[in-house]
């Protein structure tokens, strides 16, 4: 396995020293790009911030398979997200620079992993609301066997049920009653 390939495995995995080599490598390159075409070092760091977050979900996917460098796939997702914010701010992708590069398309390319990274932050921004609504005891328990790992038994004792399986068909009873918040909301 070459270098590129064990550091994408190694940042999939929530490797902390594989993120930052990562982030650390390529972050001046694309710091740099951008205060040349018009913007500042908090924007950069924003933008490489997404980059990194687009990196790190597709390397969760086991069907990707990088094209590329590292580098050279950050480089790219963080000069489309930097086009994209500077559209957004003038209203007008017609208002662009003429070296905004739309014309490259490997840059195109990406547009699909940036997409996809922004449907799942709208659908977890959408799921956690849901949550919220969904109120208590519920929230406390699907929180406890989805995000903290907590065993039917563990739940049990916590929640003052009788035995596992009344714990888990409460979990079963809450999950329906969050579904129909989330797709009451219109979530598809």
């Amino acid at each position: 396995m070459d270098t590129e390939q064990l550091l994408l495995t190694s940042l999939a995995m929530g490797d902390r020293v594989a993120t930052e080599q990562i982030y650390n490598q390529h972050y001046p390159v694309v710091t740099k790009w951008i205060q040349n075409n018009g913007g500042a070092e908090p924007d950069a760091a924003d933008i490489y911030q997404e980059a990194m977050v687009v990196l790190y979900e597709k390397s969760q996917d086991e069907s990707f398979r990088l094209s590329c460098k590292i580098g050279t796939y950050l480089f790219a997702v963080s000069k489309h997200l930097w086009y994209k914010k500077i559209a957004r701010q003038q209203k007008s992708p017609g208002l662009l620079p003429d070296s905004a590069g739309y014309d490259d398309n490997r840059d195109w390319a990406y547009e699909d992993d940036i997409n996809a990274h922004k449907e799942r932050e709208l659908y977890y921004s959408q799921l956690n609301t849901a949550l919220e609504q969904l109120g208590e005891p519920c929230r406390s328990l699907l929180k406890a066997f989805y995000h903290e790992d907590k065993s039917m038994q563990d739940i049990a004792i916590s929640f003052g049920y009788t035995n596992p399986e009344n714990a888990k068909t409460q979990k079963y009873k809450c999950l329906g009653r969050l579904r129909k918040i989330f797709y009451n909301a219109g979530v598809k």
